[in-house]
């Protein structure tokens, strides 16, 4: 059965013929960006491993316990560290620590709590490794999202790299090699995954049952990561709060100052809206509007290229005959920063709160 995946058809080649020729690395990671597919590709993989049945060498069969187990991330022998998601089988109580600090108001200040992988979940993921596997052929480690890990987490994985048990793989993910320390990166075996283009995109979605129109849609928002389109496929709903966000960008450009520091006031987290999800809820928001603005730049320049919102193409154009060309690059740049300082951690409201200093004002809106 082949992978199942939409793209990185040479990393599910790479990875087949390794174990088809016995020549399994001891440690990968699959880096990329967002919903590109680094989860999926690692968990068909951990599938591969350990599939009881492969109809031919590093080839999965679907409908084994393996098969069936890996994709829900409940198989005995594979063990997930991730920020947010325990490992029952890991034991671990807690992937929060809250540093000490208050509003004026006493409530606990949620911008100050620290979300990592801690080192704690790697020296218990050691426990489990050092065993044999339960039931399959290798014990397999997911580390999703290890950027996220802190630095003595990182280091306690390193004595792993190193010194790896027999029939343990590691399969970390991450945005970037340059995310992680460079000794954690030399030990692995690197899978890049880039964005994929629209037209594979659209085919890949098209052969899962979409229907042509939605297909070309969908790889255009999408911005040629499987994972964002599947999803929005799946829920329409996402793709309302897509239009809620767009409409709240065309607002903004003619609301005053005050006006934008109160929308930029609901990304204060607060007892009903935990730090996770005003993060997510901002991020959401500026790879919206910046998928806008570089439409917006590619008509504003002539440049010969597909945009990502083909929907909003009569709202671009206004807004493109409307708006300065350094304005629409200063846009953004603007947005770029914002998204990459919310990514690194900063104070999302304030992260907010100085994008509105920087977005255009067009007082004919």
């Amino acid at each position: 059965m082949a992978w199942d995946m939409i793209g990185h058809q040479w990393a599910i080649n790479l990875l087949s013929q390794q174990l088809a020729n016995r020549k399994v690395r001891h440690a990968y990671l699959f880096t990329g960006p967002d919903a590109v597919g680094k989860r999926t590709l690692a968990l068909r993989f951990a599938q591969a491993l350990n599939c009881e049945a492969p109809p031919a060498p590093g080839e999965t069969c679907g409908e084994c316990r393996a098969c069936r187990m890996i994709p829900t991330m409940k198989y005995p022998d594979l063990h997930v560290v991730e920020v947010g998601k325990l490992d029952s089988k890991l034991e671990i109580k807690s992937d929060l620590h809250i540093v000490k600090g208050k509003y004026r108001d006493g409530t606990q200040d949620i911008n100050r709590v620290s979300s990592k992988v801690k080192v704690k979940q790697i020296r218990l993921l050691q426990r489990k490794l050092a065993l044999a596997p339960y039931e399959g052929r290798w014990r397999v480690a997911l580390l999703l999202r290890f950027w996220e890990a802190s630095s003595n987490a990182a280091n306690a994985l390193l004595k792993t790299l190193e010194e790896p048990a027999p029939q343990v793989v590691l399969l970390l993910t991450a945005r970037s090699a340059e995310s992680l320390f460079p000794t954690i990166v030399s030990r692995c075996e690197v899978i890049p995954l880039r964005a994929l283009a629209r037209a594979e995109l659209e085919a890949g979605l098209v052969a899962r049952g979409i229907s042509d129109d939605r297909a070309n849609l969908l790889s255009g928002l999408a911005a040629g990561r499987p994972g964002w389109a599947l999803q929005l496929a799946k829920d329409p709903e996402q793709l309302e709060r897509r239009a809620a966000l767009l409409e709240d960008l065309f607002s903004l450009l003619g609301k005053n100052r005050g006006e934008r520091f109160n929308y930029a006031a609901m990304f204060k987290p607060s007892k009903r809206k935990s730090l996770h999800k005003v993060r997510e809820r901002a991020v959401e928001t500026l790879e919206t509007w910046l998928s806008l603005w570089r439409d917006v730049m590619i008509i504003v320049f002539g440049a010969r290229a597909s945009g990502q919102n083909p929907d909003r193409r009569s709202d671009m154009e206004r807004l493109a005959s409307d708006i300065d060309p350094v304005q629409v690059v200063n846009a953004v740049q603007a947005t770029r920063r914002t998204l990459q300082a919310i990514h690194q951690y900063s104070n999302v409201q304030l992260a907010m709160e100085t994008l509105m200093l920087d977005l255009p004002r067009l007082s004919n809106r």
